[in-house]
């Protein structure tokens, strides 16, 4: 059956429009259960506004960070706008909420591209999302030696042996990925990917040191942002102690399976677990956690899933 140019419009945008829709509701109803734990009132209990101002300055430049990861990264495939790189991100974001621990963030962003070179920008994800999990594991290998030393254990010194291990994989991985695309090809099955071997040839080890470290940055900004926010609420403990165990904060929640719309109640109990040792204020712990995390996550999603109210997911006209 032939479609008239009305109907084709109507179903190019509509899905995009639809999906945005369902991103929204489903972000509105994880905001309204989780925040109900919260007893609104302690948000008037709070230290001095400069530790919110604060937290609030650090999300641009969060945000501003990943946006210039991303464009590095999707720039080696085909030339990319700073404008078309925030909007891919923030796109992602939204697509993000509905995969286990987020990982439909760089498909979300290449989905909202469509570019023709989906292999290569397939491949930059690649890197893109090791080096962002190197960083996160080379953080929390910190958290783990603190807590080892400050709350020793069998099973403490067991993740802390598997979580070092997994970091030098990760690293050598990294470094050496080129070399390890062209050892698959040798697999007839992974000849398929061999684009993965030439797009790679294209960062220097010099570039692949600089997305790590744009990483690396990224995550001890979450962490100051982290940290400010929960001094905003009145949580206390020594600066050390707190940036230690905000990075073993940040790698529990990688590690854990979670969905971004239902991890906000697990990054309570986390967060409760955690600084715990140091402040029995939970209704602060438990403010500041859902305040980071709608700052860096709900309201970047909230931004994504508008643009794909405005977005044509399939090119039928």
């Amino acid at each position: 059956m032939l479609l008239n140019k009305s109907t084709k419009i109507w179903i190019n945008y509509g899905l995009g429009a639809a999906l945005s829709v369902v991103l929204l509701y489903l972000l509105y109803v994880q905001v309204v259960q989780q925040l109900a734990r919260i007893e609104t009132g302690a948000l008037w209990d709070h230290a001095s506004n400069a530790y919110l101002a604060a937290g609030l300055l650090l999300m641009p430049v969060n945000l501003a960070l990943e946006v210039w990861k991303w464009k590095l990264l999707a720039g080696s495939a085909a030339p990319l706008s700073w404008r078309d790189a925030a909007r891919s991100y923030l796109a992602g974001m939204a697509f993000s909420l509905i995969t286990p621990n987020r990982i439909g963030e760089y498909p979300g962003r290449i989905l909202f591209l469509r570019r023709k070179n989906t292999p290569r920008l397939v491949s930059v994800s690649v890197l893109g999302m090791f080096a962002q999990l190197i960083a996160v594991m080379l953080f929390g290998l910190a958290g783990l030696i603190y807590y080892n030393i400050n709350f020793p254990g069998f099973w403490q010194q067991l993740v802390l042996a598997a979580t070092l291990l997994g970091a030098v994989s990760l690293v050598i991985i990294y470094l050496r990925f080129e070399q390890w695309a062209a050892a698959l090809e040798r697999i007839r099955w992974f000849r398929r990917f061999r684009t993965y071997k030439y797009l790679m040839r294209r960062f220097t080890p010099r570039e692949q040191l600089g997305i790590l470290a744009l990483s690396l940055i990224r995550f001890l900004v979450f962490t100051a942002q982290y940290l400010t926010l929960l001094y905003w609420m009145n949580v206390s403990f020594p600066v050390a102690d707190g940036f230690f165990m905000a990075a073993l904060f940040f790698w529990v929640m990688t590690v854990i399976p979670s969905v971004a719309l239902a991890e906000l109640g697990i990054r309570g109990n986390v967060s409760l677990a955690l600084f715990g040792h140091f402040s029995d204020h939970t209704v602060g712990i438990i403010a500041a956690t859902a305040i980071v995390w709608c700052i860096n996550l709900a309201f970047p999603a909230i931004a994504g899933s508008l643009l794909w109210a405005r977005k044509k997911l399939l090119n039928i006209v």
